[in-house]
């Protein structure tokens, strides 16, 4: 059990790392500091879009337009750490007390 609580906890802060890297990226490209044309900046950016718009989608979807603001992945970095913090809390350290 506390192999699957440390690789699941590990994909979880993973993908977290993936959607502030998207969001940085999204940012350094408004401004013009990154450059899409470049082969490895544009692979890296599609990878990242394709894990995370299938997150924010649905959460874009939900949320009022706000202008220019985007607040869908503030809402989920909150909901994978709430998800993150229920394994937790309810899966992993009761079965590990009770020597799972």
């Amino acid at each position: 059990m506390v192999m699957i609580h440390y690789i699941v906890n590990s994909l979880i802060n993973l993908y977290i790392i993936v959607l502030l890297v998207t969001v940085v990226s999204s940012w350094l490209i408004a401004f013009g500091i990154i450059n899409r044309h470049n082969n490895i900046v544009d692979a890296i950016l599609r990878f990242c879009y394709a894990v995370t718009e299938p997150v924010l989608r649905p959460i874009r979807n939900i949320m009022p337009n706000l202008g220019g603001i985007d607040l869908s992945p503030i809402i989920a970095f909150v909901l994978i750490r709430a998800i993150q913090l229920g394994l937790n809390n309810y899966v992993f350290y009761p079965a590990m007390r009770q020597g799972f």
